[in-house]
Parts: C-alpha cells; sequence; structure tokens
C-alpha cells in the first residue's frame, strides 16, 4: 500500500451530526488516526439518520469510516480527564458543539494547550466563538439562509427551497479541514505551536457566494432567485427534450456559443456581432433560451447530447443516485466504491475526493459500532483491564 499524506497524525473527533464528523472524515480518508468520542448508549445521532439497515443508517458508514469510536461521558468528571488524556496526545481537536460547551467541561483551549501547546483545535459552530450571534443555535440550514445561499435557491416569487442536503455543514466542514491543514503547515516552520480555528456555518457558506456583496456595493443590485438559469450569464440554463429528460447546456463561452448556435442550426444568432460577448447575450437571453429549447424539444436526451458533445458544447443530463451508480466514468475513477460494514454488508459508497496520486485516501476501516475501540483506547492511555471495567461498572465508558 502506498503512503497516505496524513499518515502519523492524530486527531480526536469529539463532534456529532454532521459538519465535525465530516472534517474528521475527510482527514481519515487521507491517513489521520481519528478517534471518535460518542455518548455512551445513543452514541452520534447520525447513527440513525435517514434510512436504516440492520439498525444503523447508511449515512453512517460513509461518514465514520476511518474511525474508531470510543464511547465516553464528557458531562461526568472522570470522562472529561479521560478525554484530556486523549487530547493530549493529539496533533487535532475537532468540535461542532454550542460556544461554551467545552469551557464548561474544563477544556477551553487555553487549558488543553497547557499540556498541548501544539494542539490544533478545529471549532464548527452556527455563528461562530465571537459576536453577539455566538449563543444562538445554528443548523446548516439557519447557516445557508444567513449566508445568502437560500435566497437565490428556488423560482422568482416562490418560497425559496433547499438544495436537497445539507450543504452549509458540508461547506463548514471543508472550510475548517482547509484550516487544519493550513495549521499544520504553519506549526511546522513556526515553532510548532497549535491555534484554534473559528468556522461559522454562514460564514462558510457566504465565502462562495461570489459577486453578491460585491454588486451590492457597487450598483445596490440584490440578486434574486433565477430558477435553473445563471443569472448575468448566457446561455446557462436546463432545457426538455423531446422524451421529457432535462438537459443542462452551458454555452456562455463566446467561441463555445457560436459552436452551440452552429449545432441547433441558428448560425443567424451566432454570428450575430450583438450576441458576440456575454454583454450582449444576456441582453437576449430569453431569445436565445427559446432557441436552444425549440431544437431541444425536438430530440430525445441521448441525441441531444451526442450532437453538442460533438459540438464541444458542455452539456449534461440531471443525474440521480441510479444514474450515478450506472455511469462508466465514475466507475472508472473510483468514486463508487464498495465497503464492507461491521456487520458484513456490502454497501456501495462514495469515493474519496481529491484525488492524490502519490499519497491517496484510501477506505483502511469501516464504520464502528458504537464503543468498539474502548477498550483498545483506554488501554493506550495505561488504564488496565480492571480500571476500564470500573469505569463502566460507573458508566462512564461503554
Amino acid at each position: 500500500m502506498p503512503p497516505q499524506a496524513l499518515d502519523g497524525l492524530k486527531v480526536v473527533e469529539m463532534g456529532q451530526l454532521i459538519a465535525g464528523p465530516f472534517a474528521g472524515k475527510t482527514l481519515g480518508d487521507f491517513g489521520a488516526e481519528v478517534i471518535k468520542i460518542e455518548a455512551p448508549g445513543t452514541g452520534d445521532p447520525l447513527r440513525n439518520w435517514r434510512l436504516v439497515k440492520d439498525g444503523t443508517s447508511v449515512w453512517w458508514q460513509v461518514q465514520s469510516r476511518n474511525k474508531r469510536s470510543i464511547a465516553l461521558d464528557l458531562r461526568a468528571a472522570e470522562g472529561q480527564a479521560i478525554a484530556k488524556k486523549l487530547i493530549a496526545r493529539a496533533d487535532v481537536l475537532v468540535e461542532n458543539f454550542r460556544p461554551g460547551t467545552l469551557e464548561g467541561w474544563g477544556m477551553s483551549y487555553e487549558e488543553l494547550s497547557q499540556d498541548n501547546p501544539g494542539l490544533i483545535m478545529l471549532r464548527i459552530s452556527g455563528y461562530g466563538q465571537t459576536g453577539p450571534y455566538r449563543d444562538l443555535p445554528g443548523f446548516g440550514a439557519i447557516g445557508e439562509a444567513m449566508g445568502g445561499l437560500r435566497h437565490l435557491t428556488g423560482e422568482p416569487g416562490r418560497v425559496p427551497v433547499r438544495c436537497g442536503v445539507s450543504i452549509g455543514d458540508t461547506l463548514a466542514a471543508l472550510h475548517g479541514t482547509i484550516g487544519v491543514l493550513t495549521a499544520l503547515y504553519h506549526r511546522k516552520v513556526n515553532g510548532g505551536r497549535g491555534q484554534v480555528i473559528d468556522v461559522a456555518l454562514h460564514e462558510a457558506v457566504f465565502n462562495v457566494m461570489e459577486s453578491l456583496v460585491p454588486e451590492y456595493s457597487a450598483f445596490g443590485a440584490v440578486r434574486e432567485p433565477a430558477g435553473s438559469a445563471l443569472p448575468g450569464i448566457a446561455p446557462s440554463n436546463a432545457y426538455r427534450c423531446g422524451d421529457g429528460a432535462v438537459v443542462l447546456v452551458a454555452g456562455n463561452g463566446d467561441s463555445i456559443f457560436k459552436r452551440l448556435m452552429g449545432a441547433i442550426g441558428r448560425a443567424d444568432l451566432g454570428s450575430d456581432p450583438a450576441l458576440a460577448d456575454n454583454a450582449g447575450r444576456v441582453k437576449r437571453v430569453a431569445e436565445i433560451d427559446a432557441a436552444i429549447e425549440a431544437w431541444t424539444l425536438q430530440r430525445p436526451s441521448g441525441e441531444v447530447l451526442a450532437l453538442l458533445g460533438e459540438a464541444r458544447v458542455p452539456a449534461g443530463r440531471v443525474y440521480t443516485a441510479k444514474d450515478i451508480v450506472e455511469d462508466l466514468h465514475y466507475r472508472a475513477r473510483d468514486m463508487i466504491l464498495t465497503q464492507t460494514t461491521r456487520d458484513g454488508d456490502e454497501l456501495e459508497v462514495p469515493g474519496i475526493v481529491p484525488k492524490l496520486l502519490g499519497t491517496p485516501g484510501r477506505v483502511r476501516s469501516s464504520a464502528p459500532r458504537l464503543g468498539d475501540d474502548t477498550d483498545a483506547v483506554l488501554r493506550e492511555l495505561g488504564f488496565s483491564g480492571e480500571d476500564i471495567a470500573a469505569l463502566r461498572g460507573r458508566k462512564v465508558v461503554s
């Protein structure tokens, strides 16, 4: 097996549900040892979210691969002491509790870094560790709304819709992962000291909102929802085909637009000087969209995509889960992996992104049952079998 980029990195994950654990999953995929602390008896609520097979969510099997599980009561003083021992040996601590929770358990960064000055603490919360909203509860959906995304999602004049997945949580996790890797580099070249990474859900969403604020600042323009179109960029939209399917066509490059118009038999539009650049096309976007859909409606989606492919025009179908798992390109890129659960079931799961060619990510272990690694982790910390039995008897661990 080739080496992995994060071999030797020790991570303690104290978060639950999506944002913190997705960051832990990402680090684990690239070789980090991730020890997940869960509440005895119940564990991470994600274990029971959405569709459940053999008593465990199939989502859990993806989110918690490459992790070890220790069931530890963080509300008990003994549990907090054990957590501190783990963190003292860690490179990274990931948490997504409400601000102030760790401080209430005697685990502020100031306290933890006394024993481990190189500790990097990733803190993901709704509104961040500072500011007037810091103590408000925040979930990904609220972050999407406050970050500006939800307002743009949907059809004009209708109630905004969500994109179908918890994108706010995942964006926060990815920003947190970037922060961890950046802080690790800084620690390496600047004396070995760690630091806190403060990620707010709404800020992670806001960071990908492109020109939303500059447009408002310069022109007072408030971008509004535009359905399947890309406002200010033309042509880029979804078009109905003769077989009832929908294809997306992105013909907004100047040379691409000319090829697109040639492919649909509208060379007159392709050669129109007024449509030679995006600014001109935006003024006549309704006319252009109507011409494209008049062509797509006369053909099945397969023919549409084949002809646009020949013309080198970016286009594609709207994929479902079935389309994804049956797609040859997904398979060729190892983006559908077969993973065996701890119960022996085979499950197809998403592959690993990004592709590191020298030190690729991989699935080294399937998602753990609750407390699968409690005894092993405690022994690594120096606890004897008798010690562990006593802790289990006091319900500090399970």
